[in-house]
């Protein structure tokens, strides 16, 4: 009998995109159109990547965040790219190679997941869940509709995330909690959170993460 695939699932901004900087560029953005004025990086609160965007448009003074994103903010994103983390393509190719079933867990909305993504990451990713096909992690269930459509149980599965609501949102669904220490939030916060491994660098996603997959019985 062929042994059931394993499947590795990832949070996208943070963990296979270095968007940090496209983010902060287009609070910034939507901040100098909602205002008038110019907004820079620079301006935006400590810890902005870490707290909701209508709560950082908020601190700028913008009178309506909400409506501000719903205006200027795909525009202003969609001009910024945003690349994968050195590393991340080559170790989901030899993830893949060994059989690995790959999907991503985002917060982010379909539309813009279209163009969000790299060509050469959207062609690795077997299924991709936005928050209009479930309800937005810490809630499992993304997790759990990336495992369906992957036809695997959550028992075999790990979770890649940036943050500590990814954490939560996969020891909810039952699967492996990886911690992605280079994301936008500290160590510390993972942990807390329920980590039950760190991964230090982006090189961490090949093979190396096979060690932290559960054991499959192959008969």
């Amino acid at each position: 009998m062929t042994a059931p695939r394993q499947p590795a699932l990832f949070d996208l901004d943070g963990v296979l995109l270095d968007s940090a900087a496209a983010v902060r560029a287009t609070l910034a953005a939507v901040a100098t159109c909602a205002l008038g004025r110019r907004v820079t990086p620079g301006d935006l609160p400590p810890g902005a990547l870490r707290r909701p965007r209508c709560e950082v448009l908020a601190f700028l003074d913008v009178a309506d965040p909400d409506d501000a994103c719903d205006r200027w903010w795909d525009g202003a994103a969609s001009a910024i790219p945003v690349e994968t983390f050195p590393g991340v393509l080559s170790g989901l190719l030899a993830l893949r190679a060994q059989g690995t079933a790959i999907g991503a867990v985002t917060v982010q909305d379909p539309e813009r997941v279209r163009w969000l993504l790299p060509g050469a990451l959207s062609d690795l990713l077997e299924v991709v869940v936005t928050r209009q096909d479930a309800p937005p992690k810490p809630a499992p269930d993304g997790l759990h509709l990336a495992l369906r459509r992957l036809d695997v149980p959550p028992e075999r599965a790990v979770f890649v995330g940036d943050s500590p609501t990814d954490m939560t949102a996969a020891r909810a669904a039952g699967v492996v909690a990886l911690g992605a220490v280079w994301g936008w939030h500290p160590p510390a916060a993972l942990r807390a959170a329920g980590a039950d491994h760190l991964l230090l660098e982006p090189a961490s996603i090949g093979l190396s993460l096979l060690h932290h997959l559960p054991l499959i019985d192959s008969a």
